[in-house]
């Protein structure tokens, strides 16, 4: 299967595939022991201090890479997030921020870790991220394109693409950019970037899924895809009776991926 099929697969059927990696083994056992376990946190170094609770909450925004950096983790949560100047809100990354919003310590206390909705949105984040790695182990271009569609949406600055490298290597991807260009200055990349991304596109579902598709179809390219088979998925996405054609994957499109080497829109 393509990166583009494999992925509307999942993407369709989102709260399936949620389903059923919330049931496999590894995920069943650390999601078990951080429900029974996180409402007995009331302090930012408890929490901290105990690895699984803390590593299941960092996974779960995206930070499993992060997991030592446990003197920088504590000082932004000991910040909050209500002051501009709090570190969560100065580090232009929209993971630790969120992780800063999740588990706001300084603003609420040790009532912190005690809401139903805190819980709920970290199980759930964590389940996608491991769906997401789960995918990756057989195709990492799916692994970005779900991560993409999950972040994306969220961006507010175009650098917050370039302190992303899963969303800054899908955008450089579909655009044809060479990675090569990560090694230019910041400003350089923000000024080529800014030129070719709009990224109130992203917030459009049709718009960010027709960016994916973009990405998938090149992804493919660069990694060896065949163009045929390119093709015919491409045709069958835009036959209407197929239910991914409730992405509005549109002639335009079509005819721009067909397995060739390709520019932004």
């Amino acid at each position: 299967m393509t990166t583009l099929s494999t992925y509307l697969q999942i993407a369709n059927n989102q709260s399936k595939w949620q389903a059923i990696t919330a049931k496999s083994p590894d995920v069943a056992t650390q999601t078990k022991y951080f429900k029974d376990n996180i409402g007995k946190v009331t302090t930012v170094d408890a929490f901290m201090k105990d690895a699984r609770l803390f590593n299941y909450a960092m996974t779960a925004f995206g930070l499993g890479s992060m997991t030592y950096a446990k003197g920088l983790m504590h000082k932004v949560l000991d910040g909050g997030v209500s002051s501009s100047s709090a570190l969560a809100n100065t580090l232009n990354s929209s993971n630790i921020k969120a992780f800063a919003q999740a588990f706001d310590f300084a603003d609420n206390g040790d009532a912190t870790t005690t809401s139903s909705t805190l819980v709920d949105t970290v199980v759930s984040r964590y389940t996608e991220q491991a769906l997401e790695t789960s995918q990756g182990k057989q195709n990492p271009g799916v692994q970005l394109a779900l991560y993409f569609q999950q972040h994306a949406p969220s961006l507010t600055s175009v650098y917050g693409i370039l302190a992303d490298s899963n969303i800054l290597t899908v955008v450089q991807t579909a655009l044809g950019i060479s990675s090569s260009t990560s090694s230019q200055s910041v400003d350089t990349q923000y000024r080529l970037l800014s030129s070719k991304v709009k990224l109130d596109d992203f917030k459009d579902p049709t718009k960010l899924q027709q960016f994916i598709a973009r990405f998938a179809a090149q992804y493919d390219y660069n990694n060896g895809g065949d163009a045929n088979s390119q093709s015919s998925l491409l045709s069958t996405l835009f036959d209407t009776s197929s239910s991914s054609s409730s992405f509005g994957l549109d002639t335009s499109l079509l005819l721009s991926v067909q397995g060739t080497k390709f520019g932004y829109f």
